[in-house]
């Protein structure tokens, strides 16, 4: 009996996310997960399952660093407007910073799989969720602080805010002018 190879299960993991976010899903190939993982065919199998069954193990990881990011991202400042436009611009700043913008990758399997794959349609939806949850907790803290009016319907700002991340991140993977932007930027900032 052939022995595979050991290896770093949390190593290769992190190289198919890349590979699934610079290819999508249906682009991606077998060739290209392996080579990038550093494993052959049959260690992928045992330790992940077939493509999708990887896909779907990229996909949640890749939500959890994103989750935990935009938190740490939201609390790094004590106003909440500073905090949010300073997560805005930051997104923007890197999309314009001379490379390619591959997008989130969450917001990427969005718009190519949750169409058609319901279990993909469904991880997206829980995460748009989990930050309208971040988001709103943030904007509940600066309710609390007096940063913002106590009339503010937290949830309703906060689920405004992830359709304007959404709609932004995907216009940053056309690349238009920088303006236009940080004009709507700007305008999901005021919402505050």
């Amino acid at each position: 009996m052939v022995r595979l190879r050991e290896f770093d299960k949390e190593e290769a993991l992190h190289a198919a996310i890349r590979v699934f976010w610079e290819k999508g899903f249906e682009a991606a190939s077998l060739n290209d997960l392996t080579s990038a993982m550093g494993i052959q065919r049959p260690s992928l199998y045992l330790a992940f399952g077939d493509k999708e069954q990887l896909f779907e193990h990229a996909l949640r990881k890749y939500t959890q660093w994103h989750a935990s990011n935009v938190r740490s991202k939201l609390n790094s400042k004590s106003s909440v407007r500073d905090a949010f436009y300073s997560y805005f611009t930051d997104l923007v700043d890197e999309a314009y910073q001379g490379k390619v913008s591959l997008g989130c990758f969450c917001i990427n399997t969005m718009v190519e799989l949750a169409p058609k794959n319901e279990k993909f349609a469904i991880i997206t939806r829980e995460h748009q969720m989990y930050l309208a949850v971040l988001f709103q907790e943030t904007i509940e803290r600066g309710i609390q602080t007096g940063e913002l009016n106590n009339e503010t319907n937290a949830k309703a700002l906060a689920q405004s805010l992830v359709v304007s991340l959404i709609g932004i991140t995907v216009m940053l993977k056309a690349r238009p002018d920088r303006l236009f932007i940080d004009n709507a930027v700007a305008a999901a900032i005021r919402l505050l």
